[in-house]
């Protein structure tokens, strides 16, 4: 009993690390690998090595690599959370795992529909990497949201299933449905073409303006404090008075509420896209017909 005991403690604390040391481990390669410098720097995921590939070279970014951190992250947070799971809930973890895979249920079958319930996984899994991306730059680091790469990635997975639930009753009505009416023909190719773009730009730049913002603020309020402040005598003439509380609160917005709203909407579009693209009336009277 007391082997057991001890046994998922130390599961605990291994999934706890799993959680805890890619962010750690984020922000030394932060510190290793940035220049220092007292210039304000807005510029884009930092290229760390290039892997030599035979058709075209893989440059390996900052982007990639929080993204790999942040999916470690979340991994160690499931197994943490459904860790000692039973039939009946009897803690608090088990009572927030069960929280989020209900309200994540509910969520699916009320904007795609019970024919869809399946992916309540995969949604979670898009709220769940969106907003931890986002939130990487509470601890300075970059954000792999700032990087249109990571989202435009995301956007081209999600048009091939919107595509592919498009096409589930054959080709020739998902090549119809461009044609209705016929006058929007060109309309219609267009604005297909036209989602896995205005996902991916849309996510990517609110989450990088937020940072940009948060940059240039920061950078104002240290200018006012030394314009304010300059001429008094000693470390008084230095202390970053208008630096202190307000960044934060400035963070609480751009950093966490506009990181997570922008992943709350790149999972509606994901839901509203796919499920509005499958032919449903069409679909389930084929499969009748085919049954009878």
């Amino acid at each position: 009993m007391e082997n057991n005991k001890e046994r998922f403690k130390m599961l605990d604390t291994v999934y706890m690390l799993m959680i805890i040391l890619p962010i750690v481990c984020g922000i030394i390669i932060k510190i290793l690998t940035t220049p220092q410098s007292d210039d304000i720097a807005i510029s884009g995921a930092r290229i760390f090595f290039t892997l030599k590939l035979p058709i075209q070279d893989l440059p390996i970014t900052e982007s990639q690599i929080n993204s790999w951190l942040v999916m470690i992250s979340i991994i160690g947070l499931c197994l943490f959370l459904t860790h000692g799971i039973k039939e009946k809930a009897d803690t608090k973890r088990q009572h927030v795992a069960e929280w989020i895979v209900e309200n994540t249920e509910k969520l699916v079958n009320g904007n795609m529909g019970e024919y869809f319930s399946g992916f309540a996984p995969f949604i979670a899994a898009i709220l769940a990497l969106s907003a931890f991306s986002s939130l990487m730059a509470l601890f300075g680091l970059y954000a792999p949201t700032s990087d249109v790469n990571v989202t435009a990635g995301w956007a081209i997975l999600v048009f091939f299933l919107i595509t592919y639930y498009k096409m589930k009753c054959g080709p020739v009505v998902y090549a119809k449905s461009f044609a209705d009416p016929v006058l929007l023909a060109p309309l219609n190719i267009i604005s297909e073409i036209a989602t896995p773009i205005s996902m991916a730009f849309r996510h990517y730049g609110n989450v990088l303006s937020g940072s940009v913002i948060s940059v240039l603020l920061a950078s104002g309020l240290q200018g006012l404090s030394a314009i304010i402040l300059g001429k008094l005598p000693g470390f008084l003439g230095e202390f970053p008075l208008f630096q202190i509380g307000i960044p934060a609160v400035l963070s609480i917005y751009f950093d966490v509420f506009s990181g997570v709203l922008q992943a709350y909407i790149f999972a509606m579009l994901t839901m509203l896209y796919v499920a509005g693209g499958f032919p449903a009336d069409e679909y389930f009277r084929r499969k009748a017909v085919k049954n009878n």
